[in-house]
């Protein structure tokens, strides 16, 4: 298990935030995975107005690890039967921690699904740190085989994504959906599990209310 920053996963950091690094780091919200985050040490002063533009044209979503994520990931790892033995599919995997929870927890296969590529890179990095394999999936729409579990986490900012809530359960008997954005996902198939509290690590000092995490899940009867 290496100790050293990744230096590809710099290099991809770098191209928005010249200042930028990964280090290691334990999310406060499922403290039990390590993973290469955004390092807010280099931060030493405000960013320039070049950087500030790059980083909001094009943030490195990976590099940080959302509250939605680290509260399923820790769901998972108190529920293993949910994931045990089947086969997973991650939608907007971002830093991988889901993927690599659920892979922890035993499932049989779990694939990462993100359009990021800097995205897959941080999750093979993120999972490698875990002594876990995840497999890669750059396009939701071209997956391959089977799934019997979906996961996603913070997927519905855009309005637009409201549609996958459908899509989703059309994939897999069993959906898995932590979301911190959308009180009412507007689809009575998802049935409310948990709500629980974390924040984005490294803490961006969002909205309170961006802190409650809902666990929904979907199954077929």
């Amino acid at each position: 298990m290496s100790t050293q920053p990744p230096p590809l996963l710099n290099r991809c950091l770098q191209q928005t935030l010249r200042r930028g690094r990964v280090h290691r780091s334990a999310p406060a919200g499922c403290t039990s995975i390590p993973l290469w985050l955004f390092d807010p040490a280099v931060l030493d002063g405000p960013l320039d107005h070049d950087e500030a533009q790059a980083v909001v044209a094009e943030p490195a979503y990976w590099s940080f690890c959302w509250a939605s994520g680290q509260v399923l990931a820790r769901y998972l790892l108190v529920h293993p039967e949910l994931v045990r033995g089947r086969r997973v599919i991650d939608f907007g995997s971002g830093s991988g921690i889901v993927a690599i929870a659920a892979a922890l927890a035993g499932a049989r296969e779990v694939v990462a699904c993100d359009l990021d590529e800097d995205a897959l890179m941080a999750v093979e990095a993120n999972a490698a740190l875990n002594g876990v394999r995840v497999s890669l999936c750059p396009d939701w729409h071209r997956r391959e085989g089977v799934f019997d579990v979906v996961t996603a986490a913070d997927v519905l900012y855009d309005p637009e994504n409201r549609p996958l809530l459908g899509d989703f359960r059309a994939t897999a008997p069993r959906v898995l959906l932590a979301d911190s954005r959308v009180r009412n996902l507007g689809d009575d198939a998802y049935h409310l599990q948990t709500v629980e509290e974390a924040r984005t690590w490294p803490d961006l000092n969002e909205f309170e209310e961006f802190n409650r995490v809902r666990i929904y899940q979907a199954e077929e009867d």
